[in-house]
C-alpha cells in the first residue's frame, strides 16, 4: 500500500459550513453551532482510496472578509482545493467564482480543485440550482458534488474524488525504500465529476 501527503484548503464564504465539512469527515461528527473560523484551523486524516492511503492535511479558512487576505498563506502549495457554497444562500455561489480566480492566478500547476455546494438537505430552502453549479464545474474541469455536513452525505465521497483526480506523483511505499509512480488508469473517468445532487448539509 503506498502513501501519500496531499495538502488541501477550504474556501468560500464565511457561514458556508466548510468547518462542519471539516469536522465531519475528519471526525465523523457535527455541531450545530461552530464558531467562526479566525485565520484558518488545521486538521489531518488519513483515507484509503483504491488500495493508497491519503494524509489530508486540511487547512480551513475563516471566511469573513477581514481574513481574506491571510487566504494565500495556506493555499500556496496545496493540491487541491475544496470551494464551498451555501445551496441556500445565493449570495454565497458568486464568491465560489472569486476563490477558482484567485487559485488559478497564484497557484501554479496542477491543483485539483472541487466545487461543494453544502447544506443540500434543506431543500425547501434552496436558492442555487444543482444544474448551474454543476455547468460552472463543467466549464473549469472542476469536481462537483452537493453535500451535507448535517447528514454525512458525500463528505467521504467527496475526498475519494479528490484523491482520484490527484495527478501522477512520486508516493512512497513503506518498508520498501522504493517510490512509484502512481499511474492514472482511466485519465476520462478522472474527469467526470462525482455527483450527490439529492441531499445535503
Amino acid at each position: 500500500m503506498s502513501l501519500r501527503e496531499i495538502k488541501l484548503c477550504l474556501l468560500g464564504d464565511s457561514g458556508v459550513g466548510k468547518s462542519s465539512i471539516v469536522l465531519r469527515f475528519v471526525r465523523d461528527q457535527y455541531k450545530d453551532h461552530v464558531e467562526s473560523t479566525i485565520g484558518a484551523s488545521f486538521m489531518t486524516k488519513h483515507l484509503v482510496v483504491d488500495d493508497n492511503t491519503y494524509v489530508f492535511q486540511i487547512w480551513d479558512t475563516a471566511g469573513q472578509e477581514k481574513y481574506r487576505a491571510l487566504a494565500p498563506m495556506y493555499y500556496r502549495g496545496a493540491s487541491a482545493a475544496i470551494v464551498v457554497y451555501d445551496v441556500t444562500r445565493e449570495c454565497s455561489f458568486p464568491a465560489v467564482k472569486d476563490w477558482v480566480r484567485e487559485l488559478r492566478h497564484n497557484v501554479p500547476g496542477n491543483m485539483v480543485v472541487a466545487i461543494a455546494g453544502n447544506k443540500c438537505d434543506l431543500t425547501e430552502l434552496r436558492e442555487v440550482r444543482t444544474e448551474d453549479a454543476k455547468q460552472y464545474a463543467e466549464d473549469i474541469d472542476a469536481i462537483f458534488t452537493e453535500t451535507s455536513a448535517l447528514t454525512a452525505e458525500n463528505i467521504k465521497e467527496l475526498f475519494e474524488s479528490i484523491a482520484r483526480r490527484l495527478p501522477p506523483e512520486e508516493i512512497y511505499r513503506p518498508n520498501s525504500g522504493v517510490y512509484n509512480i502512481r499511474k492514472t488508469d482511466n485519465p476520462e473517468k478522472k474527469r467526470q465529476c462525482c455527483s450527490g445532487s439529492n441531499k445535503s448539509s
